[in-house]
């Protein structure tokens, strides 16, 4: 039996009859003054894309395919204008050709937002400060797997036996001697009494081989550069991350890329945590939540950062992302939005321990409590409740393996000076969210002045022509335009066609031709 829902705020018991206006009992604001709070800022924090700037995210993942990716060898690739959080092809990169290390045959999962925005576990501790407006418009996150396991149906056990929960190790003697040789030089070598030697893949190492490939590429590819491509502004390495931004016509794409070893199925550690209710469930299947999981290069506390990886769950949260209501996301959001800066110094709060607090509560709380569209203040102020007894408690299990602690090496310093920055926002959150809607208004305008001052890069518009050598491109530019303009609001994608890539495919809402 589904749990009653509160009366709706302004009335008695439910009814028509008016009432006080609903206030937050700790700061004293407004719940609807706090709604409107978060309206507006949800309004300036998802941009909307015009035909042009599609046109140039569109070219930018272009680019950053193509670097990786041998277009003439692709199975499929696909360019969603209404920027999903999944996106998959099946690919043999430019990066591959230098040693044939990275497999021939590739999933790469693109998700919308930088590592810095807490799609993905990672520490953020090395990691440049990009801000949004000053340094780029929009920013992605790009798995790239090193290694992969994928021919397994059985729980997949992990090597855990040097590492804190949630980490591993990763002997390559779970593959073919072409295998090590392949990547033995990216690997820590441990001999044993026995004799026998033990190559463990370095995430270290890795990281360092996959910033001079990818540098190396981008050299090449700027000797001999083409009308239309993108301006490298930036290359750098963030720790175990390899950070660049694009520069498309009028936008700035930041694309954090991150090497990593993708598995099929779901690790022995995590089984438990199928066995419990969640909020998904009858929602989407168990086989879509469980299809795979990364290791990627982060470490623990005191692990030892040129052997361990951390496990990450990537792709199943693409997935649980679904099933989670709209005024939650844009609740989850502008309290992201208002941390990110308040205690990015010292690091201990990533939003990413945000997102998992998000999870937790999604199968706390009734699911139709959580879908009315009116409540997004009192799950901003849930959040922020929340986040501020992990930090007292030192306590913020991770959702897939809840016996792990994300939180346990905190210092008693660093949890007090953080609770109590929290505690200043629960006083007044209504002044924190309008400050966080300053700062999005301010990269916004940092945006379009941009634009107006115009072009990055030689990049045509959509209108201008492109000479007979780039026919084709502009037959693609101009049908895009024509479906923009045709549908508005849809999801219009353009696919390649598997056995003929020289034939654009288009699809607005589920209908194909």
């Amino acid at each position: 039996m589904a749990a009653p829902i509160p009366a709706k705020p302004g009335t008695v018991g439910g009814g028509s009859k008016p009432a006080s206006p609903e206030l937050d009992f700790r700061s004293g604001a407004r719940i609807e003054e706090l709604n409107k709070l978060i309206q507006e800022f949800s309004k300036h924090d998802q941009r909307e894309y015009d035909d042009q700037r599609a046109l140039e995210i569109h070219t930018a993942k272009d680019f950053i395919f193509s670097m990786l990716v041998d277009l003439n060898s692709k199975r499929a690739m696909a360019a969603n204008l209404d920027l999903p959080s999944l996106e998959e092809g099946t690919l043999v990169g430019m990066v591959q050709k230098l040693d044939q290390k990275l497999p021939v045959a590739n999933e790469y999962l693109l998700l919308s937002g930088g590592v810095r925005e807490g799609v993905v576990d990672l520490d953020l501790d090395e990691l440049n400060v990009y801000a949004r407006g000053t340094d780029y418009d929009m920013d992605f996150t790009l798995l790239v797997p090193a290694l992969k396991l994928h021919d397994r149906n059985q729980p997949v056990t992990l090597d855990m036996r040097h590492s804190a929960l949630c980490h591993s190790w990763l002997s390559l003697r779970l593959f073919d001697e072409g295998t090590i040789t392949k990547w033995k030089d990216c690997c820590t070598i441990v001999d044993h009494i026995n004799g026998a030697t033990n190559y463990f893949f370095s995430p270290t190492k890795v990281a360092d081989w996959f910033h001079e490939s990818i540098s190396i590429v981008l050299s090449e590819i700027q000797k001999k550069p083409q009308r239309g491509m993108p301006k490298v502004e930036k290359v750098e390495k963030n720790g175990t991350i390899i950070s660049i931004i694009l520069g498309v016509g009028s936008s700035r794409m930041l694309y954090d890329i991150v090497p990593v070893v993708s598995f099929k199925g779901w690790p022995a550690v995590a089984q438990s945590w199928l066995m419990e209710n969640h909020f998904w469930d009858g929602k989407i299947t168990e086989e879509e939540v469980i299809s795979g999981f990364y290791l990627v290069p982060a470490c623990s506390y005191k692990g030892k950062k040129d052997n361990e990886w951390r496990l990450s769950f990537a792709r199943s949260e693409v997935q649980l992302k679904k099933c989670i209501s709209s005024s939650l996301m844009q609740a989850y959001q502008a309290c992201k939005a208002i941390i990110i800066k308040l205690l990015s110094r010292p690091k201990a709060i990533s939003p990413y321990h945000l997102r998992s607090m998000m999870l937790w509560s999604c199968d706390r709380l009734p699911a139709n409590y959580l879908a009315q569209e009116d409540y997004a203040a009192h799950f901003l102020l849930g959040l922020i409740d929340d986040l501020q007894h992990c930090l007292v408690n030192k306590m913020c299990p991770n959702y897939f393996i809840p016996q792990c602690n994300m939180l346990e090496h905190l210092s008693e310093d660093t949890v007090i000076l953080h609770a109590r920055k929290l505690s200043s926002v629960r006083s007044d959150p209504a002044e924190h969210l309008r400050t966080a809607i300053e700062h999005v208004k301010a990269a916004n305008r940092l945006t379009l002045d941009l634009q107006r001052r115009g072009s990055t890069t030689s990049i045509p518009s959509p209108q201008s022509d492109g000479g007979d050598n780039n026919q084709p491109d502009d037959r693609l530019a101009k049908k895009l335009q024509q479906l923009v303009t045709e549908n508005p609001g849809k999801s219009i994608s353009v696919f390649i066609n598997p056995d003929d890539v020289t034939r654009p495919h288009f699809r607005i809402d589920d209908k194909f031709f």
